[in-house]
């Protein structure tokens, strides 16, 4: 029998603020520090695993889009007149990338992994990990619910906490059928970014043992902020 996702050797997951670039955020914060310090370790889980390539996953990619060399994202929107080259130098000729795999890449460059990067949208998940060979790894990028407080984006929902916590609750025991079964009418009620993506990686790694570990499970800026990582069983 054909055991999904059998190649996926580990997954990181960390959320998609811009203020993770230290370019961005300027002045320091201990929440921001916190959370850098959390992704570093999550992501250096998935590097000592030594994968041949590693999927970065994570919304903005349109269906059958491949993020890959000489691409880059720009951070000009953000006050910032740089960009982050999601594998290799930018290239003149190279596409646009999405926040979530400009600071996936970036979190990977920090980590000093070598590994061959793809980036692709959560649709394209599943049909990657089934038809690539080799020892994968995937870094899930994407955020917990915009409406913790009422200073949050989306002003305060009672249902955004509990909703985060069903998250890490799924994070932390490595139970990929929880994150296929998360609800994206209340994700996206609760404007819960990364629904789509961690949907993408529990259908993916259905059946598949992970020890997990949660690193965090936070939300200073009244957003939620999750990160985990998996290693195969």
């Amino acid at each position: 029998m054909t055991v999904l996702g059998a190649g996926v050797a580990a997954v990181a997951f960390c959320p998609a603020p811009p203020l993770l670039l230290p370019a961005v955020e300027g002045r320091p914060d201990v929440a921001t520090s916190s959370l850098r310090q959390a992704c570093a370790e999550a992501v250096g889980a998935l590097r000592a695993v030594q994968p041949d390539a590693v999927l970065v996953v994570g919304a903005g990619a349109a269906a059958g889009e491949r993020v890959g060399v000489g691409d880059a994202g720009d951070l000009r929107g953000f006050g910032v007149h740089a960009q982050v080259p999601f594998a290799g130098p930018a290239s003149p000729d190279g596409r646009r990338v999405p926040l979530a795999h400009a600071l996936g890449a970036w979190l990977l460059d920090q980590a000093g992994s070598a590994a061959t990067r793809i980036g692709v949208g959560p649709h394209d998940l599943g049909p990657l990990v089934a038809s690539l060979p080799g020892r994968l790894g995937v870094l899930a990028v994407g955020d917990g619910s915009a409406r913790r407080t009422v200073k949050a984006p989306g002003y305060l929902d009672p249902a955004a906490e509990p909703f985060d916590a069903r998250v890490a609750t799924a994070l932390a025991a490595g139970d990929a059928g929880a994150l296929a079964e998360l609800d994206p009418a209340e994700g996206e009620r609760l404007l819960a970014a990364g629904v789509p993506t961690w949907r993408s990686v529990g259908a993916a790694l259905a059946g598949r043992a992970f020890t997990a570990r949660l690193h965090l499970d936070d939300a200073p800026f009244g957003v939620g902020y999750l990160v985990a990582d998996w290693t195969a069983a």
